[in-house]
């Protein structure tokens, strides 16, 4: 039976149970041996699943703590061996403990309980079936194509490098720009009026940013504007009036490789997801029903709305 990941190690953690990991600890050193007039006789091979406890006759086996652990966060993976075996090994005894005793008491024969044990068991079999079939298909020389395709062979998307100042009303704004066009500095009107602190103290800068990082609004105004402008009207967000300044434009750097490559293979499993679900769904026969319970023909037009 492969055991599930360990709902309660943090309380194992807690409380600072630990016990003997002999699977993993080394073997004492053994007293120097006398010359023997006779051969050593081969050692017998170790035992690679050894048995490391039972509960009421259940055996847990060290590939059963491998499991628990390989499914653990990477912090958690940093103890020391016999510490991690030995919380394990405690949490896996009282996982059985738990399923022992609620068995006794029936608890599986409810129908709320096994209902969710169905679904739980209907949602591992779904699960291993999409692991199965898009695993094989995720892979380095994958995402080194799917680079190519959709990075390395396209131009960076554009960029512009601006600042703002912000206010609260359209005629502070105007006011701004009447003294922008009189010859006041874009950076000290920015730090002295701006009611954007963050960007206020740096007269106004927002560095380089993408079209879908700012505000719809903003971002139309803004990459409306060439170099070096100013903007004319008071532009209006939510968060009140701004007057921008656009600095420069540019085609953004392609990523490196290693830099998208995790974006890149979570990418294809949302796609081989969808491409192994659609296939699944293609070989079976499905029958939607309407609010009377009657079959739905997935070949009918929709109805023609009425006129009132």
């Amino acid at each position: 039976m492969r055991l599930s990941r360990p709902a309660l190690f943090c309380a194992a953690l807690i409380s600072g149970t630990t016990l003997a990991a002999q699977a993993f600890a080394a073997p004492a050193p053994a007293a120097p041996a006398k010359a023997a007039s006779a051969p050593a006789t081969p050692a017998a091979p170790s035992n690679p699943n050894p048995l490391i406890a039972s509960v009421n006759g259940q055996n847990i086996y060290l590939e059963d703590v491998k499991h628990a652990a390989a499914n653990l966060p990477p912090q958690a993976r940093q103890l020391q061996p016999n510490t991690l075996v030995g919380l394990l090994v405690n949490q896996i005894i009282s996982q059985k403990a738990i399923q022992i005793d609620a068995m006794k008491e029936g608890l599986e024969k409810k129908p709320e309980v096994k209902a969710q044990m169905e679904e739980a068991a209907d949602g591992a079999l779904q699960n291993a079936y999409l692991q199965e079939k898009v695993t094989p298909l995720v892979t380095e020389d994958a995402i080194k194509a799917a680079y190519e395709k959709n990075y390395a062979s396209k131009k960076g998307e554009k960029e512009i490098h601006a600042r703002h100042i912000l206010v609260a009303t359209e005629a502070q704004a105007k006011d701004v720009i009447k003294q922008l066009n009189h010859g006041a500095k874009f950076e000290d009107l920015a730090k002295k009026l701006s009611t954007d602190k963050g960007s206020g103290a740096s007269g106004g800068d927002l560095g380089w940013f993408k079209k879908d990082d700012m505000l719809p609004e903003f971002s139309k105004a803004a990459f409306a504007m060439k170099p070096n402008a100013i903007s004319q009207t008071p532009v209006k967000t939510q968060y009140g009036y701004h007057v921008i300044q656009v600095l420069g434009s540019r085609d953004a750097p392609v990523p490196p490789l290693d830099q998208v490559h995790d974006e890149i293979r979570q990418q294809l499993i949302r796609d081989n997801v969808r491409k192994v679900v659609q296939q699944a769904q293609d070989k079976v026969k499905i029958v939607r029903y309407d609010a009377q319970g009657k079959p739905i023909d997935p070949n009918a037009k929709p109805a023609a709305p009425t006129k009132k």
